[in-house]
């Protein structure tokens, strides 16, 4: 989230009592990583601070001399200038006066040495010309020297005890020193020996406000409020004493007060630009932004080099921006920013919140070199690394960003948002139990921290801890009702572990769509379509959204439609939403505009941006391809931009949208006594409901390792969460059946030796020896992951949430697999899969003894299981799960029947039974 800097109080003036940094403290919060969006967060504003500085009236001397100045008058001695006058020049009380007039005017051009040998002469021939003695001591100030000067207003006071300017000099040298009492009680003197001469009461009113100054910073605020009224109400006209008086009622937080003291001396002194700074302050502490810029422009406009007004404009500036991108505009917002950097180049604060504007639209490069700046600007800037750490690992460089949260930690060990973040990235590398640590001081940091329970429950869930993971989701949506992550991974959770068709699963997904649909305000109703039109022979335009257009599981069952789609028939429009994509999507990108599609990179848009493209782009029929999986957009399918809307293959349950119309399945994924219930109508495809486009990476397929090896080697590549108690409890017993058998796991957690003893133990406290069981980490490439199917000989499916993507690699490696049949969809893609690649017969099981019983049995004939991982391949290449030709005409039948649905609602009954 963006950061505020604190508004500090200008300082017009610095009395030697009181030293205030213009700089003032920064508080600021981070915003909202996912998981780490921060997300951001409103901006905090510190205490103002006010500080005062005394001016005179008259010119200032040197404060210098740690002596008194009354320790002087006995030393006092000529200089040389003056011994070198001539002693015996005699001038006439007429001639004195001119000779000080010159004297005066001498003074004025800065010539003090020669003003000093005229009043020599005076002097000379009138000891007692109080005039001229008092002349002499401003020369003396002239020229620094505070001791000679006092001594001859001293002088002159002997001479002519009420003379009033003697006595305002004199006062001036106490006050200099920062003698105030005898400065006030001396021009108390004036004052009464001319108690209307404007300059005294000016003189006298500088003094007590020094002294005000003074007491304050003692402590003694209500005895220093008294000077500063005493200094206007002998003064009136005197701007600095109502501008001091303002400085007094906002520290006290009395802006309203404040405001008026600094009003009235700006109509004493209109270009005063610290009274109308601390005036834009006011403003500022007050949230009234426009106020505050305007004040602060109307000082910059007379002050444009003081520091402080340029800091305070680019201040309100930055928090000016920080509003707007809160309220969605961040363009606008990042121009502000840039004018705040205009005024203050090194204001890290807009340095910083114009990395989180760029961040947030999508603009990295430009983020990043923002929060290299702010580090280089203020390097203990936690803030800062742990934004960069965000960006660097969105775009895949995930060793700077471990150095960036390194770095953040280093400065604020318990940062919660950078323990949350660092651990984000050590959970997707498989250091499971480094990443636990790091949550739990994160939570003890701040407990009530969302989002650190959300990714407490994902490590739990990829270390296939479901029972707790579903306990942090709850615990994180205690917290934050709405946080849509959480909720979405709650539901996904529920179909490890619990069959689809179970009510309490059917209605949490219900309730979650009704309420997440409630979030968004649906685009404005398409107009009736003109049959005449719909009826016509242009081909439809179906849009597909997606975030998994890479090498992702997803991607391989997407690919059919992309390339194979007949332009004739179908105009599709893809819709993009990977932040950083690969060879793969390129090569999607490049099929799809080869099929006659065109492709579109949206990951930077908002969905209600998305929602707005794809009406303008005229979708007819708009698939998401995600479910409740990670960085769905199904805020877009909410707002209904499309007159049709499907959900198909990231899923394997409902979205709860009402919006969604429909979802794609088969008939044995979802026959027709289902129990499961969805709030789509589910229009099932005439064979599988997937199309399978192998990886062009795959290594061949090798010889069957039991026959090198002399035992039969199971295995499963499905990731923990799949992996149930029950499943294991499954698991175990075969290998219990088969002795010398061994099983293989490849998981994410198993680079964290933690993690793998946790699940050996799973096997070995059920009587499985260790030995037999090898734990494999995540390959570091696809090609390397699909050559580790070279070591297994038969695939064990995992329930009641069947592989998918892994089923089809293992069949397509020669590795044939054994699934359980329920009675749901998750449960059930096995059963399709393996039925339409002409499996069904050996490998599907109607419950947990007959998946024993067939696994046994698998391992019985080598020879005929070697021929079966030679012939598999072509078997599955031929069938209609990799037809991609024969598919695609089929999907585009269903669009364009979907389509008519649409357009003559009369004929709905017919078309729906079609395709029932």
């Amino acid at each position: 989230m963006p950061v505020a800097g604190s508004i500090g109080a200008v300082q017009a003036k610095r009395s030697a009592s009181e030293e205030v940094d213009p700089s003032g403290d920064h508080d600021f919060v981070r915003v909202d990583v996912d998981g780490g969006h921060a997300t951001q967060d409103a901006p905090d504003h510190t205490t103002m601070q006010h500080g005062r500085q005394s001016r005179e009236s008259c010119k200032r001397v040197r404060a210098n001399d740690s002596v008194s100045p009354e320790d002087h008058v006995a030393a006092l001695s000529l200089n040389h200038d003056e011994k070198e006058a001539s002693p015996s020049t005699q001038t006439t009380p007429e001639g004195s006066q001119q000779q000080i007039r010159l004297a005066k005017l001498l003074l004025q051009r800065g010539k003090q040495k020669q003003a000093l040998q005229l009043l020599h002469a005076v002097i000379t021939t009138d000891s007692a010309d109080a005039d001229a003695l008092c002349l002499r001591g401003t020369c003396f100030l002239a020229e620094g020297n505070q001791a000679g000067a006092f001594a001859s207003f001293a002088a002159a006071l002997a001479v002519q005890p009420l003379h009033t300017e003697a006595l305002v000099a004199c006062a001036a040298v106490y006050k200099t020193s920062g003698q105030l009492l005898k400065a006030v009680s001396t021009l108390e003197t004036a004052v009464a020996a001319a108690p209307s001469d404007v300059t005294v009461q000016q003189a006298y009113a500088a003094a007590l406000n020094a002294l005000g100054t003074q007491l304050k910073a003692q402590g003694q605020r209500a005895e220093a409020q008294d000077k500063y009224k005493q200094a206007v109400q002998i003064c009136p006209t005197y701007a600095d004493g109502f501008y001091d008086l303002g400085v007094y009622y906002s520290e006290d937080q009395q802006f309203d007060m404040g405001q008026k003291e600094y009003e009235r001396c700006l109509k004493l002194r209109p270009h005063f630009a610290e009274a109308h700074c601390n005036l834009g302050v006011i403003h500022h502490l007050q949230g009234h932004l426009q106020q505050a810029v305007a004040a602060y422009q109307q000082a910059y406009s007379h002050a444009p080099n003081l520091k402080l007004v340029r800091d305070h404009l680019a201040m309100a500036y930055s928090d000016q921006a920080t509003q707007i991108k809160e309220q969605g505009d961040t363009a606008a917002a990042i121009l502000l920013y840039e004018q705040a950097l205009a005024y203050s180049p090194r204001y890290v604060r807009a340095v910083y919140n114009l990395g989180v504007a760029h961040a947030e639209g999508g603009q990295h490069d430009k983020a990043i070199f923002m929060y290299n700046m702010a580090i280089a600007l203020d390097p203990a800037f936690a803030e800062a690394y742990n934004n960069l750490a965000v960006i660097m690992r969105e775009v895949g460089n995930l060793q700077a960003a471990v150095e960036a949260c390194e770095a953040a930690l280093h400065i604020r060990p318990s940062f919660p948002q950078c323990l949350n973040n660092l651990a984000t990235i050590y959970t997707a590398q498989g250091r499971a139990l480094e990443a636990l640590h790091l949550l739990q001081a994160a939570l003890l940091a701040w407990p009530a921290y969302a989002e650190a329970h959300n990714n407490l429950g994902v490590l739990q869930r990829d270390m296939g801890s479901i029972p707790e993971a579903l306990v942090s989701y709850d615990n994180c949506l205690k917290l934050d009702v709405n946080n849509r992550n959480a909720g979405q991974n709650k539901l996904l959770a529920l179909n490890y572990i619990h069959g689809g068709e179970e009510p309490m699963v059917c209605d949490a997904h219900m309730q979650w769509g009704r309420e997440f649909q409630q979030l968004f305000t649906p685009l404005p109703q398409l107009p009736p379509p003109n049959q005449d039109t719909a009826d016509s022979t242009e081909p439809l335009v179906v849009g597909y959204i997606s975030p998994d257009l890479f090498t992702h599981s997803v991607s391989y069952f997407a690919e059919a439609p992309l390339r194979h789609h007949h332009a004739s028939a179908v105009k599709h429009i893809v819709y993009n939403c990977s932040p950083r994509g690969d060879s793969k999507t390129e090569m999607l990108r490049g099929a799809t505009e080869g099929a006659g599609g065109v492709w579109k990179d949206v990951a930077k848009l908002s969905e209600q941006d998305l929602a707005a493209l794809v009406r303008h782009d005229g979708v007819q029929v708009l698939l998401e391809l995600t479910g409740q999986t990670a960085n769905n957009r199904l805020g877009v399918m909410a707002m209904q931009p499309a007159p049709v809307q499907l959900t198909w293959i990231g899923y394997p349950n409902s979205t709860g949208l009402p919006a969604v119309h429909f979802r794609l399945t088969d008939r044995l994924c979802d026959p027709a006594d289902t129990e499961q219930t969805f709030v789509e109508e589910l229009i099932c495809l005439p064979h599988c409901f997937l199309c399978y486009t192998p990886a062009t990476d795959a290594p061949e397929v090798g010889p069957l390792p039991a026959l090198l090896n002399g035992f039969i080697t199971f295995g499963s590549f499905n990731n923990m969460a799949k992996i149930t108690p029950k499943v294991i409890d499954v698991w175990v017993k075969i290998l219990q059946a088969v002795p010398s058998a061994r099983f293989l796991l490849k998981n994410k957690p198993f680079a964290c030796p933690a993690a793998r003893e946790h699940v050996l133990q799973l096997f070995v406290k059920k009587g499985v020896a260790a030995h037999r069981i090898d734990l494999l980490p995540l390959a570091p490439a696809n090609a390397d992951h699909l050559a580790m199917y070279g070591d297994m000989d038969i695939s064990l499916d995992t329930f009641p949430y069947a592989g998918t993507t892994t089923t089809c690699e293992s069949l397509y490696m020669g590795v044939p697999c054994i699934t359980l049949a329920g009675n749901c969809h998750a449960h059930n893609v096995g059963l399709s899969l393996l039925t339409t690649i002409g499996l069904d017969k050996g490998w599907i099981a109607q419950n947990e003894s007959e998946y024993i019983e067939l696994a046994v049995q698998a391992t019985g004939d080598l020879p005929a299981l070697s021929q079966l991982r030679k012939n598999l391949r072509q078997q599955m290449r031929s069938c209609p799960l990799c037809d991609a030709e024969g598919f695609v005409t089929d999907l585009e039948a269903c669009y364009c029947q979907l389509w008519q649905r649409y357009v003559h609602p009369s004929k709905q009954d017919a078309v729906q039974t079609a395709n029932a």
